[in-house]
């Protein structure tokens, strides 16, 4: 065999088993060759960064406390938030590309990352929503003596009301109702001037239906 037709064989050979790239694997020839590329190892610090951005992207969780850790590609989340969805969101965010698993370690807070005036206006809505008879709508207030007159003058302008004799007691915002009405509309309508009346917590409605005594 000459020196030129070992030439054109060496050529074709290359052609068949085209270029080897930086990173991959080459084993077998022609078509049963195989090609590995070697993926890039990410390491924790990398995920943890990237974790951390991911988080901090989503607009629900930029004032929540969530802690991130990354160990052998395991995160794991601590700190509180507001909601279990927020729970979820992070969980989500936190399986960037690299992660093998997340532990949601999250506690459910609902006033997590709440300054301390907002918590303070949370508890006095509370209390107010409780009691809701802090104060009259003029600023008085709302004692048993000032749910009791306010009661009586209510009565004093319904026609349903005329010609009874009616007891209003007035015990720790419990008002209890005692006498006589002429008729059953006046009972109800007794008793539900009562029970709209501000600070009044229960009624008791104990009017008998009859001629005044």
């Amino acid at each position: 065999m000459n020196i030129s037709r070992l030439l054109v064989i060496a050529g074709t050979t290359g052609l068949l088993a085209g270029p080897v790239f930086a990173g991959q694997t080459t084993t077998g020839t022609g078509s049963t060759r195989n090609t590995t590329r070697t993926a890039a190892v990410v390491d924790d610090s990398t995920l943890k960064t990237r974790i951390e951005a991911a988080i901090k992207a989503q607009p629900t969780l930029k004032n929540q406390d969530v802690d991130v850790k990354v160990d052998n590609h395991v995160v794991t989340l601590t700190g509180t938030v507001q909601s279990e969805q927020r729970k979820a969101r992070a969980e989500r965010a936190a399986h960037v590309a690299g992660v093998t698993r997340v532990d949601n370690q999250l506690t459910v807070d609902p006033h997590a990352g709440k300054s301390v005036t907002d918590k303070t206006v949370d508890a006095t809505k509370t209390v107010g929503e409780k009691t809701k008879d802090a104060a009259s709508a003029t600023g008085e207030a709302v004692t048993d003596a000032w749910i009791n007159t306010t009661i009586h003058t209510k009565m004093l302008n319904e026609d349903t009301l005329k010609g009874s004799d009616i007891n209003v007691d007035v015990n720790n915002h419990t008002v209890t109702l005692k006498g006589t009405v002429a008729s059953a509309a006046g009972k109800a309508r007794a008793a539900e001037i009562a029970r709209t009346t501000n600070g009044v917590k229960s009624v008791n409605n104990e009017l008998v239906i009859g001629p005044k005594r």
